[in-house]
């Protein structure tokens, strides 16, 4: 059985045991067992003191790009200090009482899912204030197998918090192996240790792992969700809702205006062989079109040892646009850290005037999205720092 980082490490005995410790976590964060890691550090003799929340809150019940606010914890009693909120890294005076600080939060593979951020944040504050940082690593549940790695790599002028430094959408990582890349990279002089999972193949997805899956926030709540995420969240930056407000968000696509009949008989005629659309109808109670029907197409992977996210995204944008060129439009995506929400695009491709590439024929499209999405330099550059 995959133990993860907590595992491993209540399994120890460390001498900092004693020392006070603060955690950087949320709900999803548990044991193989699935109990909370913030509980089992404490019925384990870790004094925990203070509890650090991502984006969506501890709980995870905070809606997407929503600030959050500083609370306690129900489960523990302990303190939470927001790091999505009025401030994204902590203080040195939320640090004061602090002798080491401890990361446990799960990812899903993407580099617009903010956990890894506030990870660099926390990593630059524990350099700065000089408290060591223990990464308790989890297992990427898309699979750590680098040739499904899908660009493309961040362009430095299109950074933000879904993307401050260049990797690619999918980076097929630990946030443990990322973490180290990122101390040599960008020179970051903090005390680091990761506490490795155990028992996982890299080339594994989550449901092979025999653990139930955990929601990592309040539109991933499948592993199929999961899996077509890299891809499928581009359309955040459209006026096509992504199944936000439904149980299925990011694996249904559609909108009012759209014939789902048609649109999935048109994808599917792209001949994909690790993916199939069907028409849906779906009715979201919350984000893009709240309250109509919309119609539009449901996905199957039939495959996802092959299965490419970002190339399934950029075709299916490409081709409702070129459908409805009437009806499809460019949209601005408002959060706490992009206000405006301008841009969006760029920001989750990580490249500028990213709109203009689908401005192009579908036979022009191809070539564009092979050479964009390619990852044998990300797989060379990242090589030295995996550690599974």
């Amino acid at each position: 059985m995959i133990e993860f980082g907590i595992d491993q490490l209540i399994a120890q005995s460390v001498p900092w045991k004693n020392q006070r410790i603060a955690l950087l976590t949320n709900h999803a964060a548990k044991t193989n067992q699935g109990i909370p890691s913030r509980q089992a550090l404490i019925e384990n003799g870790f004094q925990l003191q203070l509890l650090f929340s991502p984006e969506h809150g501890l709980d995870m019940q905070g809606a997407d790009g929503k600030l959050m606010q500083d609370g306690i914890d129900a489960l523990t009693g302990l303190p939470i200090i927001s790091l999505y909120g009025k401030k994204l890294a902590p203080t040195e005076n939320d640090l004061s009482a602090i002798d080491i600080i401890l990361f446990d939060i799960p990812d899903v593979g993407a580099r617009f899912y903010t956990y890894l951020w506030s990870l660099t944040y926390l990593m630059e504050a524990c350099a700065t204030y000089g408290k060591k940082l223990i990464i308790l690593d989890r297992p990427n549940p898309i699979s750590g197998n680098m040739s499904l790695a899908e660009g493309p790599v961040m362009q430095e002028a299109a950074a933000s918090f879904i993307g401050r430094w260049p990797i690619p959408i999918r980076h097929s990582c630990t946030l443990g192996e990322l973490a180290s890349y990122f101390k040599n990279k960008r020179n970051i002089s903090v005390d680091l240790e990761i506490i490795p999972c155990k028992n996982w193949d890299r080339n594994s997805f989550q449901p092979d792992w025999r653990i139930d899956f955990v929601a990592t926030s309040p539109a991933i709540q499948h592993f199929e969700s999961m899996l077509l995420y890299p891809g499928l969240c581009l359309l955040e930056a459209t006026n096509i809702s992504e199944g936000r407000g439904t149980d299925q968000a990011f694996a249904v696509v559609g909108a009012p205006w759209m014939n789902g009949k048609i649109i999935a008989n048109l994808f599917n005629q792209l001949g994909l062989e690790d993916i199939q659309a069907k028409p849906i109808v779906f009715q979201p109670t919350e984000g893009k079109y709240q309250g109509q029907l919309c119609e539009g197409i449901a996905f199957k992977i039939l495959d996802r040892n092959y299965f490419q996210s970002v190339s399934n995204g950029l075709l299916l944008i490409n081709l409702i646009k070129s459908m409805y060129p009437k009806k499809f439009e460019w949209a601005n995506y408002p959060t706490e850290v992009n206000p405006t929400g301008e841009q969006h695009l760029d920001k989750l491709l990580g490249i500028v005037n990213s709109e203009a590439l689908f401005n192009l024929p579908l036979q022009q499209l191809l070539p564009s999205i092979i050479k964009l999405t390619n990852s044998l330099g990300w797989q060379k550059e990242i090589a030295p720092y995996l550690i599974y």
